[in-house]
């Protein structure tokens, strides 16, 4: 992938694979028939990629990162006021510099389930997949897309792979007409209950 803005090394600094995995796994992250059991294995998950020593913290810097992952596109203002809920919810203990996944489970939860992130906007997601699409032909390959979501940036799950498969590929041509599929997911989003 040529396009690259910054490290993302937890500097505030975003990746573009990044910014298109978290957007491509908005489309697919919450349905209105999803559990809150089914939820928190998506923000565990998520978690768990910046988990780097498995201790089930992260660096405070990361959280940006690991709430856009999620698909949501937050303002640095409301970051601050996640951290800030995180930090409330851990007031007993000593300030480290990292978060626990035990107090932003049920921060990140609920605001999960009360959608009180705006998505991210129809122009940045098609702007991630005209980012992966090289050739700037309107469509991405079947091989294009498992490559670049399993392989670039934060991996997709085989489940998370299978479920964008099934809802973005022509069974005909085997691509994704990128365009028509941003289109069809977000008025799908608008019919989700707030």
């Amino acid at each position: 992938m040529a396009e690259k803005e910054g490290n993302g090394e937890g500097n505030g600094e975003v990746v573009l694979e990044d910014v298109a995995a978290g957007a491509i796994r908005y489309l697919l992250l919450i349905s209105p028939d999803d559990t809150v059991a089914e939820v928190e294995k998506k923000i565990i998950e998520a978690f768990g990629v910046f988990d780097h020593e498995c201790s089930k913290t992260v660096d405070a810097r990361e959280i940006g990162s690991i709430v856009r992952s999620l698909g949501c596109f937050p303002t640095e203002a409301e970051l601050h006021e996640l951290l800030a809920q995180v930090e409330e919810a851990a007031a007993e203990e000593e300030p480290t510099g990292c978060i626990h996944l035990e107090k932003f489970l049920p921060v990140m939860t609920k605001l999960l389930l009360d959608k009180s992130y705006r998505p991210i906007p129809a122009d940045v997601l098609l702007h991630a997949f005209e980012a992966l699409d090289e050739n700037k032909c309107g469509y991405i390959t079947k091989e294009e897309l498992v490559k670049y979501l399993t392989e670039e940036g934060e991996p997709f799950t085989q489940e998370e792979m299978e479920d964008m498969l099934t809802t973005a590929l022509d069974p005909e041509t085997n691509t994704i007409c990128y365009r028509d599929y941003v289109s069809r997911m977000i008025d799908e989003t608008k019919n989700l209950p707030l």
